[in-house]
């Protein structure tokens, strides 16, 4: 039996981090080819679809640059890639270092992503803000984690929730979201603080985790406030 390759495709760009950015590429030195993509015009979707392009590989590997593929997965990957099983994607659980510290609740673990297809299974990725691959067959879940080092400060976090939020925003417009009130913009508040705090227990985590879950419920309620400046300019 012929043996299947592998393609490791690296998303970069922005701000990233260079010596995270060499830490993933060497994560994935084992794999046949590494495809580097540059995100710099475009979302996410894009820049996956165009590694998706370019990559040669029987099986692709998406990677961001602040991402890495520690040993153990590593080896899973390659005993499930050699036994060749029909399935169309492998979501993998992530390890979320956030603020120098792993995150063991705040709804960022086990923190699945789709990351490994059979190349002849995904046809592409869809969505502007939160992307979404397509792929036939079945989803199955990997044990081992890779490894997340989320190194951004509160100033840059932010700057991302603005120009984001513009685009959510713009989808709640063009998805004739009803007029934003005083009752929508307090329930919408509630609603992710009942997520962030209680379900998933921002607060275990420690004051690092209670941070991070306050910024999520102002980061929620910033693309409510556009979405309420949208509406009242799309009716003057």
């Amino acid at each position: 039996m012929e043996k299947m390759t592998i393609s490791a495709i690296i998303i970069y760009g922005g701000n990233y981090d260079k010596k995270l950015f060499d830490l993933a590429k060497k994560s994935v030195s084992w794999c046949t080819e590494t495809v580097l993509v540059n995100g710099v015009k475009g979302s996410f979707n894009d820049w996956r679809n165009e590694g998706l392009k370019r990559a040669k590989g029987d099986w692709i590997l998406y990677l961001d640059s602040d991402e890495e593929v520690p040993s153990n997965l590593k080896e899973e990957i390659l005993q499930l890639v050699d036994s060749n099983q029909l399935i169309g994607c492998y979501a993998i659980p992530r390890r979320n270092i956030i603020f120098g510290k792993e995150f063991k609740y705040s709804g960022q673990y086990p923190d699945y992503q789709k990351r490994l297809f059979r190349r002849d299974t995904l046809e592409k990725w869809m969505g502007t803000v939160h992307e979404e691959p397509v792929f036939n067959g079945k989803l199955e879940h990997l044990k081992n984690p890779m490894l997340h080092h989320k190194n951004i400060t509160l100033s840059e976090m932010i700057e991302k929730t603005n120009k984001w939020s513009e685009i959510e925003s713009q989808l709640m417009i063009d998805a004739n979201h009803p007029p934003m009130n005083g009752f929508r913009f307090f329930t919408a508040g509630f609603r992710e603080f009942v997520l962030r705090f209680i379900k998933e227990k921002a607060f275990m985590d420690g004051k690092e985790g209670i941070i991070y879950g306050i910024y999520q419920i102002y980061s929620r309620l910033i693309s409510y406030s556009k979405l309420w400046e949208k509406q009242i300019k799309k009716h003057e």
